[in-house]
């Protein structure tokens, strides 16, 4: 990782073992479209295109040549920035339980609701359409009235299997649908969270940074993000106060079945 310049840091080897556990327990939670999608790699930050095995003919000097051009997909780098105070870096060498990673907790919220994003609604400034960008079928209307949810899931579900997509099946959730989700419970006192996991035999995703809710295919094949550099913190500069740290990954993202998803808005 000689790209991420830690060497360079004023941080002794205890303190990065401390951060780098501290932002593996604040990305997990949040990285929810790696849960639903199929996961390739990491490749390596010097990894830079996904291959697509498609070309296009170009032309070429002589009339006895034919020639052509491989389309590829360019991995995107993504960036988080966040600093710690060297004080509180030094109060984790000596010891403490409270180190304060704010900063680092917004970096990672902020980078694991772009990748979120970027899978889900697609990032058209890096080339990548997202699932639902890329789906044929009409949106489910949500509504507001979270006892009638199951049946927009379930109708979801269905019209996956009409079209031949095979489960088991997984469900991302903004937000705030989620938390409506977990905070419902049906006629009877069901739970509405207990219920939708019958219907989709698959996992309930919080998935910050989306927009109501996707119900994809789990079959695997369909949704792939290619891993350039997996997120891992790197080294930018400090002061006699601070020190300014990064998130950073690198990635693809691409829609091989793009009748594997159905929104629900």
């Amino acid at each position: 990782m000689n790209h991420l310049l830690r060497g360079h840091a004023p941080i002794s080897d205890d303190a990065w073992k401390l951060i780098d556990a501290e932002a593996h327990e604040r990305l997990v939670p949040a990285l929810a479209a790696r849960r639903l999608i199929d996961f390739g790699g990491p490749l390596g930050w010097e990894h830079s295109a996904t291959n697509l095995g498609r070309v296009e003919e170009v032309a070429v000097s002589s009339d006895r040549l034919e020639a052509r051009r491989r389309h590829v997909l360019p991995l995107a780098e993504l960036r988080a920035p966040f600093t710690v105070s060297r004080e509180e870096l030094r109060a984790g060498d000596r010891g403490a339980e409270d180190v304060d990673f704010d900063d680092l907790d917004v970096a990672a919220r902020q980078l694991a609701s772009a990748e979120n994003a970027a899978v889900f609604d697609g990032w058209s400034a890096a080339g990548i359409e997202g699932v639902a960008g890329e789906c044929p079928h009409p949106p489910i209307a949500r509504g507001d009235d979270f006892d009638r949810y199951p049946s927009r899931v379930a109708a979801a579900v269905e019209l996956l299997l009409r079209n031949g997509i095979g489960g088991p099946y997984g469900l991302a959730l903004s937000g705030d649908d989620y938390t409506h989700v977990v905070e419902t419970s049906e006629h009877g006192g069901y739970p509405l969270f207990q219920h939708l996991r019958e219907i989709v035999e698959g996992p309930l995703v919080w998935t910050p940074g989306i927009e109501g809710a996707i119900v994809v295919s789990l079959r695997g094949g369909d949704f792939l993000f290619e891993s350039g550099q997996d997120i891992a913190v790197g080294y930018d500069l400090h002061d006699a106060e601070q020190v300014t740290l990064y998130l950073e990954e690198s990635f693809s993202f691409r829609v091989a079945t793009p009748e594997a998803a159905v929104v629900i808005r």
